[in-house]
């Protein structure tokens, strides 16, 4: 389970995103891309998970801390259960457009 400083810093990660990509400032023009934005999210998982396993690695080297590892593993968890949760928000709304009447 995931410590209240991991999800503190996943919201402060996120909060960063969304104000450097102009979220919530209307219909701007200058603002990123959604597709940008999801592409950044992915990016930051996969390098989340990159860490993860470079942890594991050193551990098993006998290199790391295992508090490290921990904490590593823990911050993927949170990184790939927001990333999932998106998904399921963007699915259930394109799914709640596409009932729509025309």
């Amino acid at each position: 389970m995931a410590s209240p400083t991991i999800a503190a810093n996943a919201y402060a990660n996120l909060a960063r995103v969304l104000e450097n990509s102009g979220a919530g400032k209307g219909g701007e023009a200058s603002g990123q891309s959604f597709a940008s934005l999801l592409k950044d999210a992915v990016g930051s998982v996969m390098e989340s998970g990159r860490k993860s396993d470079a942890q594991t690695v050193a551990m098993a080297a006998g290199k790391a801390n295992v508090m490290d590892v921990v904490t590593a593993v823990a911050d993927t968890d949170v990184a790939v259960s927001t990333l999932v949760s998106v998904r399921d928000r963007v699915i259930s709304a394109y799914e709640d457009i596409m009932k729509m009447p025309i």
